[in-house]
């Protein structure tokens, strides 16, 4: 009986790993800015269209059902059919709803719009993290756990940053920023086509779309360890892309579009930044570095909102910022190291989906009481639960450091 084994990965006539790696790490970028975009523009379609918070986290929320979605029937779907071939898809997929950005008339659409780019993205950030680790250069070890710690947290600030400073500055707020992502997305997927392929094809790829989150036995002590920072770090980044906009206006004052994107790109971009500048600290301490932080920035937030000071709610929030950049580097270093090749697309999308789930289930929550009870009394409630979920976080980070 002949055998016939799976064929390898493919590098002949394509980009060199290096070229590769910066490649996909720059299509990551894109991505990420592509789904913070929408931030400083609710603001803009609810004046345009008069609809409530409670809609507004409903846009929000239906995004993160798409990608969550995504995670679970599409995360290990690369680990079978290979990095290309998913990249192309989701980048197509994209495509069509940046369109439907660009043409919509009413929240019905926006709805379609943020649900089909919430599918793209969670296909695509499972298989570029994975991707990244399968280029990641032998010389420089860590360097695929510490990019996918940085690039999601950077290209939130610059998506966020960047179509705050259109919608204030530039004209059709509405519709440019959605065509500049798109010529984005086009260059993207000629680069995708230029790629080699880093996983070896293997069967089951129809079998792995059947919904699920499976964690191998030998690696679950440390992903459980690692959950209540994800969760803290990522339900604060969930209030500040759904809400913070609206909260700088309603509760500070400050209606500028630039300072509505500025406010995710304070919390965003210093955790990039964060991210950059720890990634050779140990591990272990970036964790508890982390999560100290972010309940020291959340605290200092709190007392910003009920004194009414924007200057508190700025430090709070820049504290914050460096709480969840350390979060996310040492969350995803760690996944990156502990991970086999065969095990990345998979890992990768169950620490995205508890990620997504504490990004998305509490902003929801808090949209709704925005509308019962006032945004200054939501941002109260909430920045005490982030602060109480950060000293969750620290316990669980001693519980790592202690293995």
């Amino acid at each position: 009986m002949v055998s016939v084994s799976a064929p390898a990965p493919t590098t002949a006539g394509r980009l060199s790993h290096a070229a590769s790696f910066a490649a996909v790490a720059a299509i990551f970028v894109l991505f990420a800015a592509a789904a913070s975009a929408p931030s400083p523009l609710y603001v803009v379609y609810q004046a345009q269209w008069g609809f409530s918070s409670t809609t507004l986290t409903g846009i929000f929320a239906v995004y993160v059902v798409g990608l969550i979605g995504a995670l679970l029937s599409l995360g290990a779907l690369s680990d079978h059919i290979g990095r290309r071939p998913v990249l192309a898809a989701s980048i197509g997929l994209e495509a069509v709803a940046l369109l439907l950005f660009v043409f919509a008339g009413d929240v019905s659409t926006l709805f379609v719009a943020r649900f089909l780019q919430g599918i793209a993205t969670g296909a695509a950030m499972t298989t570029l993290g994975a991707a990244l680790v399968d280029l990641n250069p032998p010389h420089a070890p860590g360097r695929a756990g510490v990019v996918n710690g940085i690039v999601p947290v950077g290209g939130l600030a610059l998506g966020a940053l960047g179509t705050g400073a259109l919608v204030q500055y530039a004209p059709a707020p509405t519709h440019l920023i959605w065509a500049l992502l798109l010529g984005g997305m086009a260059l993207s997927l000629l680069i995708v086509l230029a790629l080699p392929e880093t996983s070896t094809r293997k069967p089951g790829g129809l079998a792995s779309l059947t919904p699920k989150l499976g964690v191998p036995q030998r690696l679950r002590a440390e992903v459980v360890a690692l959950v209540p920072i994800l969760v803290a770090s990522w339900a604060l980044g969930g209030l500040y892309l759904s809400l913070g906009p609206s909260v700088a206006a309603g509760v500070f004052g400050l209606t500028n579009h630039l300072i509505g994107g500025l406010v995710v790109t304070l919390l965003c971009g210093t955790g990039a930044v964060t991210a950059y500048v720890l990634r050779r600290r140990p591990v272990a301490w970036v964790l508890g570095f982390g999560a100290a932080l972010l309940t020291v920035g959340s605290a200092l937030t709190l007392v910003g909102v009920l004194a009414d000071s924007v200057v508190l709610g700025i430090v709070g929030t820049v504290v914050s910022g460096v709480g969840f950049g350390a979060s996310a580097l040492a969350s995803f270093a760690t996944l990156a190291r502990i991970a086999s090749p065969a095990e990345r697309g998979e890992l990768f999308a169950v620490a995205y989906t508890i990620a997504y789930v504490a990004f998305s289930l509490p902003a929801v929550a808090a949209g709704l009481a925005a509308t019962a009870f006032g945004l200054h009394s939501t941002t109260v409630i909430y920045s005490a639960a982030v602060i109480a979920l950060g000293l969750a976080a620290i316990l669980g980070t001693r519980r790592l450091a202690a293995r």
